[in-house]
């Protein structure tokens, strides 16, 4: 990772307003930025400013230029005012840590007072990790207890069962019945009808059916 305290490294501003109305503008945040680099004689390496855009949106027009970029080293370390300017959810948020981490980037936050190339920085990264892990077995504990909760009601989960009778089906085809519409009068498709013509038990009730191809 990037060394943030070295005078070559070349930093990235990215900054976020859900609203152009009511008084909101990225200009505070970009003057913070720059501030900010300047103290630490940073040069700058390019301003990615989203306008309008939710933070409830994981992609973003300069968000996903910024990652574009990235993967081109075009600069060394990544500078936000918050980590809700960043990220939507935490696992959003470790996503494109891990990345810059993976790149050799550095990140920064303003408000969180968070730099990932410090000791401290690298410290919440692991935290974050612990959190996102957290987040995601929780989501799968409560997918598993709605569907504790569905099968207790009697609720049959996954796909339907198709109930076609495969003597029914042998009758049909045995009077000359195509396939779509042996399908139709059974209530099922007419592969699983041709599947259930050419099981065991069929073979034995009748015989003479024979599977052939659903062309026909």
């Amino acid at each position: 990772m990037a060394d943030s305290n070295s005078t070559s490294v070349r930093a990235a501003i990215y900054a976020r307003v859900s609203t152009a109305n009511n008084g909101q503008s990225p200009e505070m945040q970009v003057r913070d930025f720059t501030e900010y680099c300047e103290r630490r004689g940073w040069s700058a390496a390019g301003d990615y400013v989203d306008v309008g855009i939710s933070g409830a949106k994981e992609k973003r027009p300069q968000l996903d230029r910024l990652m574009a970029d990235a993967h081109r080293r075009r600069f060394d370390v990544v500078v936000v005012w918050s980590f809700d300017r960043m990220a939507r959810s935490v696992s959003h948020l470790l996503r494109a840590l891990e990345t810059f981490n993976a790149l050799g980037i550095a990140f920064v936050s303003l408000r969180e007072q968070i730099d990932t190339s410090t000791p401290a920085g690298k410290m919440v990264f692991t935290v974050l990790g612990a959190v996102a892990e957290l987040e995601r077995s929780l989501i799968a504990e409560r997918v598993k207890a709605g569907l504790r909760n569905a099968r207790a009601k009697g609720k049959r989960l996954g796909r339907p069962r198709v109930d076609a009778d495969a003597i029914r089906i042998a009758t049909l085809r045995a009077g000359g019945g195509s396939w779509r519409t042996i399908a139709q009068q059974v209530g099922c498709s007419a592969r699983t009808a041709q599947r259930l013509s050419c099981g065991k038990n069929l073979l034995k009730s009748a015989p003479a059916t024979r599977c052939v191809s659903m062309a026909s």
